[in-house]
């Protein structure tokens, strides 16, 4: 095991130990060098649950398993009245209720066989579940302002970093890869796992992914496998909702 010392935004510097765990996008590289197949049909369909009252509201949920609103249900079905008649490989989600609610009106369109991973589950908020940004500034001050600075490496209290989110998120990533050499897959997550997802795959560090990617609720985003590894098609796509779904308030 050795240690490399990296800069991370803007000053500060860490000490990351190369256990052998690497991003997506490297280990995808090299899976392409290695069997030569330098040209993937693969294309990764990553979508995010439909409105939640916690959506709504921007109060933490992560662990915590709420049900979609009479509106993420409408914003569930019109995906799969968008996206029902493509040739679907396969559909992966998070297990918890807002993620299979989302997902199923698809399956059902597309006939295909919902598979439900717990590496796609949303980064765990621990003792700031349930509460307003506002509440967990004031009472767990210090931890929140570490989180805000650099969530790569500082969890909420009692909860996870994007890096432990990346770790197992990057396993399903890495499963549905090696399963599935062509075709379109989607994967029906949340926000931040998303977004942690997207950065892993596309080489940007994990500290910044609420800097550098936008993941509104009911959202598309697509990655396809090519030559030089992973890339970004399309991020925060809403075109299969109507304008009143789009207008909607919330995070």
């Amino acid at each position: 095991m050795t240690a490399q010392t990296v800069a991370v935004y803007p000053t500060v510097e860490k000490t990351i130990w190369q256990t052998g765990n690497r991003s997506a996008s490297e280990q995808c590289t090299d899976r392409c060098r290695s069997t030569g197949r330098y040209f993937m049909s693969l294309t990764l369909y990553f979508l995010r649950h439909g409105e939640t009252t916690h959506s709504q509201t921007g109060d933490f949920c992560g662990a915590l398993d709420v049900d979609l609103t009479a509106t993420g249900n409408q914003m569930a079905q019109a995906f799969a009245d968008t996206y029902g008649d493509l040739e679907w490989t396969a559909v992966f989600a998070s297990p918890m209720k807002r993620t299979v609610a989302t997902a199923k009106p698809l399956c059902q369109a597309a006939n295909v066989p919902l598979q439900l991973r717990e590496g796609l589950r949303e980064v765990k908020y621990g003792a700031w579940e349930n509460q307003t940004r506002a509440y967990v500034e004031e009472h767990y001050h210090d931890d929140y302002i570490r989180w805000i600075t650099e969530p790569a490496w500082s969890p909420p209290t009692g909860g996870e970093t994007a890096f432990q989110a990346a770790s197992r998120a990057d396993v399903v990533i890495a499963e549905i890869e090696e399963t599935y050499k062509e075709g379109n897959v989607l994967v029906v997550s949340h926000k931040t796992t998303l977004r942690i997802i997207l950065c892993s795959l596309l080489g940007i560090d994990l500290g910044r992914y609420r800097d550098r990617i936008d993941m509104p609720v009911a959202s598309l985003s697509v990655i396809t496998f090519g030559r030089y590894g992973p890339m970004l098609k399309r991020l925060g796509d809403r075109d299969h909702l109507s304008e009143a779904l789009c207008d909607r308030n919330g995070t």
